[in-house]
């Protein structure tokens, strides 16, 4: 066999049963972009070629000496590489591409024979789903480093006090640990939505020949083996189906909201007027007409791309349309191609950033005692030993909260005077605490130890949350790891079939 590249037969699949070739048009708007998408799944092509044709070897179909050859020729694909195999978007798809080498290889009598018993059906989907997997693999890999990068952070923050929000105010003392440890927890959900989604990307639909099946005496099993998927699209109709599709858009734009989530709350922190935290410099931008800026670029980035992914899911959803149209089984959602080079770019970027923050200790620590965030524990003290409601503690708390904000008395200056006073203006019955009972309320460092319900900011229930995040990314790599030995297995699987073959 010849093993220097030549110039690919002339003979197209479409001249037998169409009387004229495809338009320049026709190449330019359909044939190239999907040829320019297929590209991109070059690996996958020739690994569903090689366990295809090594099946029909082992089920008698092929002959032995043809398998060899078209073996030989699939090797010699695999070594030009995407960049130099030579292609005709004229042709049509990347099975086309691969079929003309094969003929210009070992003739159109031997290399015509890979073809049996499948379709472009079946096999076009099966290539889109071992690449898809890679793909999950690898954003499941980058949501695990995220959580690794955000659990060392944590550690270093358990007891870094802060103020917690809601609608963008005060409302309790936390941590920075704890608000660290509620994105791990989110990323460990995230996690287990792409998982879910991996289980229904890893069926082989290899096989199914476009529809209704084959007369071949294939074995799917084999070819499902050889591959590392899990199980087969049962349903031969199915094949082409896509609808899994949709899952990991849905999968990929719950990571990018959980990012965007935990940008945006870092771009606002970075502002002088909050001050809390600094992405590193190699993460950030200076501008071009002032000079004292620098702008968290990166989190910009993040924050950039996670507003695309608003619109994924409906894409994916809008492309499936009716049975057999052409967008579904030739396209089969290429926005997915977007959306996981987003998502693995800003899980990347965001791994490295949390890795490099600088938090203003301090200052978080400052804001926490400044704006009334700890008016609850107060409120719950006046219940325990004022026989008050907690409906009525708490308006007697926001009757005192107002009346000293409109004299401009800070939170450490309130007195059991103004409390008194407070629930005079009520006709509620005085709570009875001291000015140091009242004030040691009010303090934030000593409310985040009275939170001591499960996964709250006592430190005894950060170090639960901790050991439990932890004992999460655990899980997920070793569930991962069994995955990349089996596709490891399964390559190395070929490989034998490959030598024995090509004796």
């Amino acid at each position: 066999m010849n093993s220097t590249p030549t110039t690919v037969s002339s003979r197209t699949l479409v001249e037998a049963r169409l009387q004229a070739p495809p338009s320049r048009l026709m190449v330019e708007f359909y044939e190239k972009p999907h040829l320019e998408r297929e590209v991109r799944q070059f690996d996958e092509y020739l690994q569903v070629d090689i366990a295809h044709t090594i099946m029909l070897a082992e089920q008698g179909i092929l002959a032995a000496a043809h398998a060899r050859e078209i073996l030989q020729a699939l090797q010699e694909i695999a070594a030009l590489g995407a960049s130099r195999f030579p292609m005709d978007p004229a042709k049509g798809s990347f099975l086309l591409q691969v079929e003309a080498f094969l003929f210009d290889r070992v003739g159109e009598s031997i290399g015509g024979r890979m073809h049996t018993g499948r379709s472009r059906l079946d096999q076009g989907p099966t290539v889109r789903r071992l690449y898809k997997r890679r793909h999950l693999v690898e954003v499941m890999n980058g949501v695990i480093a995220l959580q690794e990068s955000i659990l060392g952070l944590a550690a270093l923050h358990d007891d870094t006090l802060m103020p917690g929000y809601t609608c963008l105010q005060h409302a309790h003392p936390t941590t920075f640990g704890h608000y660290l440890l509620s994105f791990s927890s989110k990323l460990a959900d995230d996690f287990d939505r792409l998982r879910e989604t991996y289980a229904r990307v890893n069926l082989s639909p290899l096989g199914s020949a476009g529809l209704a099946g084959t007369a071949w005496p294939i074995n799917r099993e084999r070819t499902r083996e050889l591959l590392g998927f899990d199980g087969l699209v049962v349903n031969s109709k199915l094949a082409r189906e896509a609808y899994y599709a949709a899952e990991i858009a849905g999968a990929l734009s719950f990571v990018m909201s959980t990012l965007n989530d935990l940008a945006t709350d870092l771009h606002v922190w970075s502002s002088h007027e909050f001050g809390f935290v600094q992405t590193a410099d190699e993460f950030c931008g200076t501008s071009s007409i002032f000079p004292q800026k620098k702008n968290p670029a990166g989190l910009e980035a993040v924050k950039f791309a996670a507003g695309g992914s608003t619109t994924w899911l409906a894409t994916a959803l809008a492309t499936f349309r009716a049975e057999g149209t052409g967008d579904v089984v030739m396209r089969e959602v290429p926005i997915l191609d977007s959306a996981f080079t987003s998502t693995q770019g800003s899980l990347q970027l965001m791994t490295a950033m949390v890795a490099t923050l600088t938090v203003n200790e301090a200052r978080m620590a400052q804001a926490a005692n400044e704006n009334w965030s700890t008016a609850t524990n107060l409120a719950d003290r006046i219940v325990r030993e004022g026989n008050l409601s907690f409906r009525e503690a708490h308006s007697l708390v926001a009757r005192l909260v107002r009346e000293c904000v409109d004299q401009g008395i800070p939170v450490g200056g309130v007195t059991a005077e103004l409390l008194r006073h407070a629930a005079a203006a009520l006709d509620l019955p005085p709570p009875g605490l001291s000015t140091d009972a009242v004030r040691g309320c009010l303090d934030a460092r000593a409310f985040v130890q009275t939170r001591t319900s499960t996964g709250a900011t006592a430190a005894p229930r950060i170090n639960e949350l901790t050991q439990s995040a932890i004992a999460a990314v655990a899980e997920q790599q070793a569930w991962l790891q069994v995955r990349t030995d089996k596709l490891a297995a399964a390559t190395a699987a070929r490989a034998r079939a490959v030598e024995q073959w090509s004796r």
